[in-house]
């Protein structure tokens, strides 16, 4: 099961920054880092969402403040957009000595600007993909409403961003000019996955045209559609996080056994060894790919349910398909069926299951049901009569023959 692990590395400038390193179940497809937007931090909507559906896919993602953010230490006044970009070299050197160089980079809004610089000076980088990018740092600076007249006259301005107010130093300013994020883009050399909003009030859809005509091949540009530049609807996040899990696959992830097996045809199942894992399984079922694996407690990843956990679940749906299937024949109002099943070997009762009049430990499975609907207590009773016929209950119930032939 994916789980998040609290650490902390030092910054560029000798300040402690405080980050989370989400884990996959099984061993990570490569590590990835996660730049966060400007004034945000790693906990944030968008980066934490992204960041925990990219360890669902496989991949180790990164996610820290930027000194002077979140939890990091420092002061965000005495910051730069290039010590953002060195914060993203510590982060990578951070994740090379504790457990492995990152071959992803990830970056939203003006972390993603940052993050097509850094790979460039991070040679384990194989592939960056930005979430709302500007072309022109600077940009963001004054999307943002930050007074950058009175930046220039006094040195300095307070910015209220976000609810929070922030010191902002022309040193801030200066350095962002000095920025070429388009040339960064054009000499980069790595594969590029440009998503962007059409709608983004904050950064312009033509910041992600100027990225894109840059880029060199092989680049990739995907529609947030109504997105806006913080990504904060969770539909929006995990669409993102599952196209850039797919498109990273090809460039970044370590080689594995990810060849599923082709359908059985009809009505067959394919179960095959992923190679991830001591127990970790492709299940191919038609068109449908799962993956089933054990608790960890017992050696597993826990990376999908386990045999028996696909056992009650292909019984609790059958339940509730044959229930609903005789509820409409009859023109009932049944409006949802609800089934919750627990499995565990025990005594049968009433001297059930029984060898040579010795009662065995046999397997139980407790099913609950609960109908909802305007149906009166005849109703309720049939339909607990029909869950008892469908058709993996009389299997289970049943004699079952399992030939096994090697092919």
């Amino acid at each position: 099961m994916a789980h998040t692990l609290s650490v902390s590395f030092e910054g560029s400038g000798g300040d402690q920054l405080d980050a989370r390193l989400e884990m996959p179940g099984g061993p990570p497809r490569a590590y990835a880092l996660f730049a966060h937007c400007f004034t945000c931090s790693k906990d944030y909507f968008a980066a934490s969402r992204i960041s925990r559906r990219l360890a669902d896919r496989g991949f180790a993602v990164l996610r820290f403040d930027f000194t002077g953010l979140g939890e990091s230490e420092g002061a965000f006044s005495e910051t730069s957009f290039s010590s953002n970009v060195a914060d993203i070299e510590k982060a990578a050197e951070f994740l090379k000595r504790e457990y492995e160089a990152p071959a992803l980079l990830v970056g939203h809004s003006l972390g993603g600007a940052a993050a097509i610089v850094a790979a460039g000076r991070i040679a384990s980088v194989k592939a960056v993909a930005t979430l709302a990018a500007p072309a022109d740092a600077s940009h963001v600076i004054q999307s943002m409403g930050v007074d950058t007249d009175a930046i220039e006259r006094d040195g300095q301005a307070e910015a209220k961003l976000g609810g929070r107010t922030f010191t902002v130093k022309r040193q801030f300013l200066d350095d962002i000019a000095d920025q070429n994020v388009e040339a960064a883009a054009r000499s980069l050399d790595r594969p590029l996955l440009i998503a962007h909003s059409p709608v983004d009030a904050v950064v312009g859809i033509d910041n992600a045209s100027r990225l894109f005509l840059e880029a060199r091949h092989p680049k990739s540009f995907v529609s947030l559609d109504h997105a806006d530049h913080l990504i904060g609807d969770r539909r929006d996040a995990a669409y993102i996080a599952d196209v850039i899990a797919a498109w990273a696959a090809r460039y970044v992830a370590e080689e594995r056994d990810d060849r599923v097996p082709e359908p059985a045809g009809e009505g067959g199942v394919v179960v095959a060894e992923t190679g991830q894992g001591r127990y970790e399984n492709h299940v191919v079922i038609g068109d449908h790919v799962m993956l089933a694996d054990e608790p960890e407690h017992v050696g597993g990843h826990d990376s999908g349910p386990s045999p028996y956990q696909y056992l009650q679940a292909a019984l609790g749906a059958c339940t509730s398909m044959t229930m609903r299937m005789y509820a409409e024949r009859k023109d009932w109002p049944l409006e949802r069926v609800t089934v919750t099943l627990h499995h565990e070997k025990g005594h049968a009762e009433d001297g059930e299951a029984t060898i040579d009049g010795e009662a065995r430990k046999v397997d139980i499975i407790e099913r609950s049901i609960r109908v909802e609907g305007d149906l009166d207590d005849g109703q309720r009773a049939r339909l607990m009569e029909i869950a008892d016929k469908c058709p993996v209950h009389r299997t289970l119930n049943d004699p079952v023959v399992i030939r096994t032939r090697p092919v």
